[in-house]
């Protein structure tokens, strides 16, 4: 069934959420997503870095298929008017609309917060999350020239942002 065919909640994470997104976690952030693989060592410390409310949730049925965290990038009140993201949608519902869906809730969140910019970080070597970011209307606003050397290549960190 598509997602288009199926009813898609979007909230606030809720602690009852942390095993979901502990796996989404797990199977989404490997060496091609990220700079290392994501694994939490306990629920308690996937927790303490992810409290609930840090993320909407996209849900289908009983069942979290996506997910876009948003946090402030520092605790300087000059700094205050940005949101730093970071997005996972699990394989199974990649490529459905579910990520651009999240995305706009995001941007919806961040309108109403009277935030101005969101900002997030991807690697040169995901040329598919990097389409994705340009589709949803975030621009290259800088690049980190091999940042991280991953599977035997220097890659990239790329910057950008989209200013709301």
């Amino acid at each position: 069934m598509s997602i288009s065919q199926q009813t898609v909640t979007i909230r606030f994470s809720e602690i009852k959420d942390a095993a979901q997104l502990m796996e989404i976690d797990d199977i989404v952030w490997d060496k091609y997503t990220a700079p290392e693989p994501l694994h939490w060592s306990s629920r308690d410390n996937y927790l303490l870095h992810c409290p609930p409310g840090s993320q909407l949730v996209a849900v289908c049925e009983d069942d979290i298929c996506g997910y876009v965290g948003f946090r402030t990038p520092t605790g300087l009140e000059s700094n205050h008017h940005v949101l730093e993201l970071n997005i996972a949608i699990h394989p199974s519902y990649q490529r459905k609309g579910l990520g651009s869906r999240l995305m706009q809730a995001a941007k919806d969140m961040a309108r109403l917060e009277h935030k101005r910019k969101l900002r997030l970080r991807v690697l040169s070597s995901n040329p598919g999350a990097i389409s994705f970011y340009k589709t949803c209307g975030f621009h290259e606003e800088g690049r980190l020239e091999r940042e991280f050397f991953i599977d035997g290549h220097y890659v990239d960190d790329i910057l950008m942002g989209y200013f709301i």
